[in-house]
């Protein structure tokens, strides 16, 4: 997992490089990342499924929340996931009555962010479900960038067409 994360974005980085020089390799290594990138949204699905734990839809109150949040650095994702454990503790203490028994649906129509998440897988439950919501959005926006670059490479071409174009305009200048 950690390789496919790092090759994803060692190719976005040596892809922008070479951009200068070979658009039809900064669209490779861009392929290239997406594919490392798809990768490991599998590596992270499979967590889950290996596990029994609950892929969560893009719509989950949770993932929605982590969304808004717009977490720029790994310490904000922690206290993403700090404070979801703390509201599902806060919500499955208002999920039982007096006794400390769990209330029955009638008596209680809210539900916890993951009710059949133990307390204990609940921080990978949180972990891997935010991951795979940032992948999702950086693979969507590699394909956004590789049709881009396809739309660039077929109105301008390459570095090699571009050359091309220029010793044309210089042989047509002189022999004017």
């Amino acid at each position: 997992m950690v390789q496919a994360a790092r090759s994803g974005r060692q190719n976005i980085a040596e892809g922008s490089v070479d951009s200068a020089t070979s658009k039809k390799m900064e669209m490779k290594l861009t392929g290239v990342a997406k594919g490392s990138l798809e990768e490991l949204r599998l590596d992270y699905e499979d967590f889950l499924r290996q596990r029994g734990l609950p892929l969560w839809p893009p719509d989950h109150p949770a993932l929605r929340r982590f969304k808004a949040l717009r977490c720029a650095t790994l310490e904000q994702f922690r206290q993403w996931v700090a404070k979801e454990v703390q509201r599902w503790g806060q919500e499955s203490a208002q999920n039982t009555d007096k006794h400390g028994e769990p209330r029955t649906p009638d008596q209680n129509k809210a539900s916890g962010p993951c009710p059949p998440v133990a307390r204990e897988q609940l921080g990978a439950v949180l972990a891997a479900n935010g991951a795979l919501s940032l992948l999702n959005l950086r693979i969507f926006l590699l394909d956004r960038q590789l049709e881009a670059q396809a739309d660039t490479f077929e109105q301008e071409g390459g570095f090699t067409d571009g050359l091309y174009r220029h010793r044309t305009a210089r042989r047509t200048r002189r022999n004017e």
